[in-house]
């Protein structure tokens, strides 16, 4: 066991629901999807945000994944040798009436897998939040852990894959088996919002399914600011990954960042 970085509170890693970890939408009692036909009746069956939250939270269909996440909660990153380890898959996080909803990949393994909340504690989440708070999203620029204050402005960001995956690489079967979830989460949240921003091509994919026959064909291509306007009009969004890569190579930069979101808030109307 070991002390939260932020409340003290001594935890083991993984954290186990419902042990007072700062934001975990799950109890000891939360039901537990252990394959992918639980996963599809628990995420079909949900009546709102908050339990789909904890169902999330608690899956272990994919064994790979669960091993992976779990191991590297155990072994950690020597920067974080003295902290507890979420090692759970990461909810969605922000508004539960969002007009903008971003889409991401999967949770980083010493960094949403270490803190409970996507995109927060590693590179890529820095480069994220920065530029959301420069744009008036959220009302902080740093997202250090799930018990910082951090709120969202009509906002809500989500993975494709909940889970942590080796090389950041889930499996066509992983991400079949995690989709459910994604799709009860946009059947709750599709009716407020009006724009979609997909940080990378994989996530981009992910939206044209999510959104299948609401675009003209051929589908359309990703690209870094790539405009989509969907017959219900909404509008998807196509920005290059926040990666350290993509920021150090400058394939990507914070001005490139702020252009994307503060047009996405613009079309929004936030």
């Amino acid at each position: 066991m070991l002390p939260h970085p932020r409340t003290g509170r001594l935890f083991a890693s993984p954290v186990p629901p419902g042990t007072g970890w700062p934001g975990d939408p799950a109890t000891a009692t939360t039901p537990v999807a252990e394959d992918d036909t639980a996963v599809a009746e628990l995420a079909a069956a949900a009546s709102n945000l908050r339990e789909l939250d904890a169902e999330v939270s608690v899956c272990r269909a994919c064994p790979r994944l669960v091993s992976w996440r779990e191991e590297v909660a155990v072994v950690k990153r020597r920067s974080f040798a003295d902290q507890p380890y979420w090692g759970r898959p990461s909810p969605g996080w922000g508004s539960t009436r969002p007009r903008l909803l971003i889409l991401g990949l999967a949770p980083a393994a010493n960094g949403a897998n270490r803190t409970g909340r996507v995109f927060t504690g590693d590179r890529s989440g820095d480069q994220l939040f920065a530029a959301l708070h420069r744009a008036g999203l959220v009302n902080q620029p740093l997202s250090v852990d799930a018990g910082d204050g951090l709120r969202a402005n009509k906002t809500r960001i989500v993975a494709a894959v909940r889970c942590a995956p080796p090389g950041n690489a889930p499996t066509p079967a992983e991400r079949i088996t995690c989709s459910p979830w994604l799709l009860a989460e946009w059947a709750m949240v599709a009716p407020h919002v009006r724009v979609v921003v997909t940080l990378g091509g994989f996530a981009w994919q992910v939206a044209l399914g999510l959104l299948a026959g609401q675009f003209e064909r051929p589908k359309p291509k990703f690209g870094h600011g790539a405009v989509v306007q969907l017959a219900t009009g909404q509008q998807l969004l196509g920005c290059f990954h926040p990666s350290q890569q993509n920021m150090f190579t400058g394939r990507l930069t914070p001005a490139m960042l702020d252009d994307i979101f503060t047009d996405a808030r613009r079309r929004a109307r936030i």
